[in-house]
């Protein structure tokens, strides 16, 4: 299903820092400064390992460990600067919170925009548009434009849009950790529902709980490096303990 294979991915820290996909259509119209040579930042190297079909693997380690960029990498969002990844499926990316949404539009007008960028049909959003409504319970809000919401509003429109079917494939980057306790139940309980179909998922968090819940498998990204991987429950508890002897040796 997905094969990631000695990728590594470099950043210029002069000019990619803080890399979104916003950012990166902001940029090809800004006009470059000349400044002096930045160094250069690795947020993967040399990561490999496979994922089977339908398998729940989970990703977890500290802030700036590789997690968010190895997904954008195996989404196709960034291309890696060495190694490669094989994908055998339909992906359904959630990596970037309200990164296909027109901020200026409405929620109505939102939710055919960014479903036409996952490649549903006009036809079948529309078939689709009261389901997505009831899931996202935004249907007081419309009318009213995207950049008035929350973020846990555009977390529940974005959740909603991207989960209206099953793909083969659901990439999930914390977004389960925005919005309030009753709607990250809520969207507990729709990913179980799409495990239990056969989708593949691949799931960021900072929430351990979480990854021991609903994963299978576990992968931990230290400075980019596979620190270990293996079963969820297994790899969650030696990272937490790593974490609290840090912690009390500092």
């Amino acid at each position: 299903m997905i094969k990631v294979d000695n990728v590594s991915m470099r950043f210029n820290l002069g000019i990619e820092k803080n890399f979104s996909l916003k950012l990166f259509f902001i940029n090809l119209f800004k006009p470059r400064k000349k400044k002096g040579k930045k160094p250069d930042f690795w947020a993967l190297k040399d990561v490999s390992f496979k994922v089977k079909r339908g398998e729940v693997v989970g990703f977890i380690g500290s802030n700036g460990a590789g997690k968010s960029t190895m997904l954008k990498v195996i989404a196709g969002v960034m291309k890696p600067t060495k190694g490669k990844v094989e994908v055998h499926g339909n992906i359904c990316p959630m990596i970037e919170l309200g990164a296909g949404f027109d901020m200026d539009l409405t929620a109505r007008e939102n939710i055919f925009l960014n479903g036409a960028v996952l490649g549903y049909s006009k036809k079948f959003i529309e078939e689709k548009f009261d389901e997505i409504v009831e899931f996202s319970e935004l249907k007081d809000f419309l009318d009213v434009p995207v950049r008035n919401f929350s973020s846990g509003m555009t977390a529940r429109l974005a959740f909603s849009i991207a989960t209206v079917v099953d793909p083969e494939i659901l990439i999930v980057d914390e977004i389960l950790s925005v919005g309030d306790m009753a709607f990250q139940a809520k969207s507990e309980a729709k990913m179980r529902n799409m495990i239990g179909g056969g989708t593949t998922v691949l799931f960021v968090s900072h929430s351990l709980a979480q990854i021991e819940n609903l994963c299978d498998r576990a992968i931990w990204l230290e400075h980019g490096q596979v620190v270990k991987t293996g079963p969820a429950k297994e790899v969650c508890e030696e990272y937490y303990k790593s974490q609290t002897n840090w912690k009390i040796g500092d």
